[in-house]
Formats: structure tokens, sequence, C-alpha cells
């Protein structure tokens, strides 16, 4: 009877370790036992924050019955998540909506976090700032509105900081310009407004701040002499900007359009390594006066208040906008040549106070080439098209001719 009773106990026992075993087996593709359970319940908040907008299936692989790290958009090193990326990076997905949960700094590796476009409201969590891992920021083209966090400035790991194409407010904290490790700073397209900090990062090489409301000067040293990339555009900053530029010989983009800014535009900065240079809608005067011939392809100085005459070092590029400025005498013969042999794309040069240039009135613009010369002190010799808003008078009343020579 008690060796029936052994058995039936060893029995029971091997019953026992095969239900144990399949449990394990099944434990082992459910998220708590591979996943940091912190990372794991932090990801259970940010999807109860956020929904697929109609037509999109992001979050149809998010089954927290599974691994976490297979889910769309996760990316795990060992049992943490290290990279985040939130809706379908295709072009044209329709993206999330919602809000982002502040159990997102619960996410302690995280190194990454990208939202795409979408339709995301509501502030940017303070609690990102507890990500000290954090090297790559990019939340655009959503709508997060409130401002940019102070505490952002506890990222010291932080590269890319993209929070472009939303609706932020209030300045820039001063703190996140003393980031050491920036690279790429991008805050196109918001409300931002106030001064435009210092940004010390030796390693800062893109800066676009274009669409915004900032006011104030630019001091010499608020930006590093490794910037690539300048975007200020469409803005309402003001003072000279000599002192600045000319120690961003690294530039190969700049756009410093539709501001208030002063003063005389360096020579020295048409020999930087530009190939597109956007100065128009300012208020800058003097002569300009490159030290070399120009290589840059598209250079747009119009709507300033420019004078003396035109550069002949200028007549190498291939797009150039002077138009609206108070330039006078001769256009020089070396645009005449290089506009004939269809060098020149577009040459803009109207209401301006321009005296003559030598071309013969039968000679043919190429098709590819545009000239405008019209409301100048002159007749002009060539009937060419010129834009709309140049107005239908082709010379400049001889009283404003007369009271500008004088």
């Amino acid at each position: 009877m008690a060796d029936k009773q052994r058995v039936n106990g060893f029995g029971l026992l091997r019953q026992w370790c095969i239900v144990l075993c399949i449990y394990l087996i099944q434990c082992n593709s459910i998220a708590f036992a591979i996943l940091d359970p912190v990372d794991f319940l932090a990801l259970q908040s940010i999807r109860k924050g956020l929904e697929d907008l109609p037509g999109s299936n992001y979050f149809a692989s998010w089954d927290f019955t599974s691994d976490p790290c297979n889910f769309a958009g996760v990316y795990c090193d060992s049992d943490k998540v290290i990279a985040l990326n939130l809706g379908d990076p295709r072009a044209g997905a329709p993206g999330l909506t919602g809000r982002i949960d502040p159990a997102i700094g619960k996410l302690s590796a995280l190194a990454e976090l990208s939202i795409v476009p979408g339709r995301i409201f509501g502030a940017l969590p303070q609690s990102i700032s507890q990500l000290k891992s954090l090297r790559f920021l990019a939340v655009s083209r959503n709508f997060i509105s409130g401002q940019i966090p102070a505490s952002l400035s506890q990222l010291r790991n932080l590269r890319t900081l993209d929070l472009s194409y939303n609706i932020f407010t209030g300045a820039i904290p001063a703190s996140i310009g003393t980031l050491p490790e920036l690279t790429n700073v991008i805050l196109g397209h918001n409300r931002l407004s106030g001064p435009v900090p210092p940004f010390l990062s030796h390693s800062l090489t893109r800066l676009d701040l274009k669409h915004n409301d900032f006011s104030g000067t630019l001091a010499p040293n608020t930006l590093p002499p490794s910037l690539q990339y300048l975007s200020l555009s469409w803005n309402r900053l003001s003072g000279p900007v000599d002192g600045l530029l000319n120690r961003l010989d690294q530039l190969n983009y700049l756009d410093l359009s539709m501001n208030q800014f002063t003063g005389t535009i360096p020579g020295r900065i048409f020999t930087f390594p530009i190939t597109n240079l956007q100065l128009q809608r300012n208020l800058f005067t003097g002569q300009v006066q490159p030290s070399d011939q120009v290589s840059i392809p598209t250079i747009d100085l119009s709507y300033n208040r420019l004078s003396g005459e035109i550069s002949p070092l200028l007549s190498t590029v291939q797009n150039l906008y002077l138009n609206n400025n108070r330039f006078t005498g001769q256009v020089p013969g070396s645009f005449v040549d290089r506009l004939l042999a269809a060098s020149i794309q577009i040459l803009y040069l109207q209401h301006n106070f321009l005296t003559g240039i030598q071309i013969n009135p039968t000679a043919e613009i190429p098709l590819s080439s545009s000239l405008c010369l019209q409301y100048n002190c002159m007749v002009p010799p060539v009937q060419t098209p010129c834009p709309l808003k140049s107005g239908k008078q082709k010379t400049r009343p001889t009283g404003q001719c007369n009271e500008w020579k004088g």
C-alpha cells in the first residue's frame, strides 16, 4: 500500500513539474519576465494616453501579453527600453493623438525619443528631464503647447533637440544653451519670444529658430563658430550682426531674412562655403563689398537700404536679388557678359537708383535667364518680364533721382 502511495506521489510530482515547465515557458514570452517592470508599466501608461488617428494602425502591435520589445517603435537593450519612436514614420501616415504621459520619464535608459507628425497636444512633460541618457529628442509637427521646460538643461548628453512646428510659447530657457553636447537645435515654427540665448556648445552645427517672435540683439559671442546652418528668419531681431557673422566662417546656409537687422554686411561673409545666403527684408545699410569673386549660387539682399555701386565680384552669382535697395551707378559689364552667356539665371535690379547698363537693345536674353531693371534712373534698354509686384512704372521719377544724386 505504501509502495502504491509512493508511486502515486511521484506521478503527482511529475505532473506538477510538467505544469511548472509549461508555465515557465509561457512566462518566458510574457512581458514582465523580459522587460524591466518599471519600463513595462511606463509603456502601459504611455499607451493609455495616446490613440491612433483614423487611418493609422501604429498601436496594432502593442499587445501587452507579448514582449513589448517587439512593439512597433520600441527598441530594447537587455531588459530596458533604449529608443521609443511613437507613430508610423511613413510619409503621409496620420499619426497619433492624445497627450504624452509623464510616465515617459520612467524609461531610465532611454537614449532616443521621437514622435512623428500627428495631433498630440498638451505640455511637454517635465519628467523628460529625468532621462539622463537621452541624446535625441524630436517631437515635431504636433500641437504641443506651453513653455519649453527649463529642466531639459539636466539632459547633459542631449545632442538633438527638435520641437519644431508646435505651439510652444515663452522664451528659450537660457540654461538650455549651456548643454555641452548639443549638435542640432530646431525650434522653428512655434510662438517663442524673447531674446536668443547664448549657445555655448562647440559641437553645435545647426540652429533653426525661424518663424517665431524672437526679439533683441545678437552679441558677437552668442553663437559658436562651429555653426554650419543658421536660420533666424521671420522674427523681430535687430541690431548689427557683422561681429557675429565674422566668427561663423563654417556656415554653408544662412537665412536672416524678415528681421530688423541693421549695420553693414561684412565682405568676408561672401567667402564662406555658403550655398544659399538670405538677408532680404532687413535694414542693412552701406556698400556691399566682397573681398574676392563670389561663388555662392544664390544671394538675396533685396528690400534693404544698401547703397553705392554694384560690385562686379557679384557677377558670378547664379541667382542674385539686389532689388528694392539704393544702389547707384552703372551695372558692371561683367553682369551683361554672364547674362548673355546664360550663366546668370536671375538678376533682379529693380527699384534702385541705377543709371545705366551697357547692353545692346537688340540683345536676346536667354530664355533660362530673368532680368528686371525697371524703376531705376534710366529707361531699361531691353524689355524683359518682371515680377508683378514690381509695378508697372518702367522708370523712377526724375525728381527722386535728382534728390538721391544730390
